[in-house]
């Protein structure tokens, strides 16, 4: 298995792993055009998971600078593996490409959100060093007209 960032030639697997996640695509192009966009934006990255030519999994990371003090933090924004996939250790090789990724752009610390329903999620990000902030933090949430 080798990480590699994400190519638009990508977008109908990793359409196909956000369909898997609860957010299906409606054919490649939306996806290809993410990954496009993504591609020439310093601050974020699309890495893929790859073996004997399928996709097995995407992460996709976003950077940002704190305001309130020095440095910056990095986001987990999406991460899927494959159903076949899981278990196998793609999902944790996705996620230290994204701290890595972070971490050369001068993050000190990492986020990610996973859903209330999604307990094995929140279990393979403690096992990585993630703590829980429910109960500390709230998130709010707000659509734009756009």
């Amino acid at each position: 298995m080798r990480i590699r960032p994400a190519r638009t030639d990508d977008a109908a697997a990793v359409g196909e792993l956000l369909g898997q996640l609860g957010y299906p695509q409606n054919g490649p192009e939306p996806a290809a055009a993410r990954i496009e966009s993504w591609g020439g934006d310093p601050s974020g990255a699309v890495f893929v998971a790859e073996a004997d030519g399928a996709v097995l999994g995407v992460v996709a990371v976003h950077t940002c600078p704190f305001f309130e003090r020095a440095g910056s933090w990095g986001r987990i924004v999406a991460l899927v593996v494959a159903d076949g996939a899981r278990g196998r250790g793609v999902g944790g090789r996705l996620v230290a490409e994204a701290e890595s990724f972070a971490a050369s752009r001068g993050c000190v610390r990492m986020e990610v959100t996973s859903a209330d329903r999604r307990r094995g999620a929140h279990g393979f990000y403690e096992r990585r060093g993630y703590r829980d902030q429910a109960g500390t933090s709230s998130r709010f949430l707000r659509d734009l007209q756009g």
